[in-house]
């Protein structure tokens, strides 16, 4: 999953960053509100966290921008403890979730991963395809009960495919979700992972449909 932080406090969005990337996402950052918008504007997040108090264009602007245009990714919005009536206008201008700040990082990575779930049609954080499990919140995957060992790059494969089984995913999708623009993407990098994965996984399970992408199938 790839999440956009778009916070001016540089300590607070560096934190941000090195909290998601170790829980497995692709992170990318801005530090004002024009940066922000463009990078939410342009690019597939799968979330983003918001704060309201930014140079350039307040949060609050941006996201109003976002939903005019159609932008339906799940926003988190950052707020001041005691301006209430920041809540109230970051939900109505469209804003998923809120969390206050001071905060604690388990807080935020919890509500980020409710947003991805939910946007996703998921109700538990445990997603099942057949006699393969995903726990996403502690990232264990198992094969019929068993434990089953997984790079970085591998459980971010599954796990997008596994938050939206069923559906044919392109290349080009799972190549924008698993990695941040600064990346040097390699769509054929993809492959790669998908041939490792099938050995650690049941036969059949992630499927080619060919000349569209790969599928992950089971009840």
């Amino acid at each position: 999953m790839r999440v956009l932080v778009v916070e001016d406090d540089t300590n607070l969005n560096r934190q941000l960053k090195d909290a998601l990337t170790e829980a497995g996402y692709a992170v990318d950052v801005a530090f004002d509100g024009e940066e922000g918008h463009f990078l939410g504007d342009t690019e597939p997040y799968d979330t983003i966290i918001l704060d309201i108090g930014l140079p350039q264009m307040d949060g609050l602007s941006v996201l109003e921008e976002w939903r005019r245009a159609g932008k339906t990714t799940p926003v988190l919005l950052l707020t001041a403890r005691d301006r209430w009536s920041d809540k109230v206008q970051g939900i109505d201008a469209g804003a998923d979730d809120y969390v206050a700040k001071p905060f604690h990082m388990e807080e935020v990575l919890a509500r980020v991963r409710a947003l991805v779930r939910r946007a996703a049609g998921h109700a538990s954080n445990e997603i099942v395809c057949g006699p393969v499990r995903l726990d996403a919140r502690s990232g264990k995957v198992t094969v019929d009960g068993q434990s089953v060992k997984l790079t970085s790059h591998e459980l971010r494969l599954l796990s997008y495919l596994m938050h939206h089984k069923g559906k044919v995913i392109s290349r080009t999708e799972l190549t924008e979700h698993l990695y941040d623009q600064d990346f040097d993407r390699d769509s054929n990098t993809i492959e790669v992972f998908v041939g490792r994965l099938r050995k650690k996984l049941p036969e059949d399970c992630i499927q080619t449909v060919r000349g569209l992408g790969y599928q992950i199938v089971g009840d």
